[in-house]
């Protein structure tokens, strides 16, 4: 994968053997932002019952991920969602 292949919205799986972080291993990271070193994104995270979802912030290096698909849904782009970029 290449910088010129990775877009805003596309869905990359964290290899738990390269992650920097463990907890994120086998995670799907949702790109927000394409750089040249690999992808800042938000992994979707499960919230309470007051607050339906979280995201969970991530930066991660070329050799940490590996393009799979695009996403359907931004968070934040839903109508009435707040969450900025």
């Amino acid at each position: 994968m290449s910088p010129r292949e990775l877009k805003v919205g596309h869905l990359v799986q964290l290899n738990p053997e390269t992650c920097r972080n463990l907890m994120f291993g086998a995670c799907f990271l949702v790109v927000t932002d394409p750089r040249p070193w690999g992808a800042q994104g938000y992994i979707q995270v499960i919230g309470t019952d007051d607050q339906p979802r979280g995201l969970a912030y991530y930066r991660a290096r070329w050799e940490e991920m590996e393009l799979v698909g695009a996403a359907e849904w931004i968070a934040g782009s839903l109508e009435g969602e707040t969450d900025e970029y």
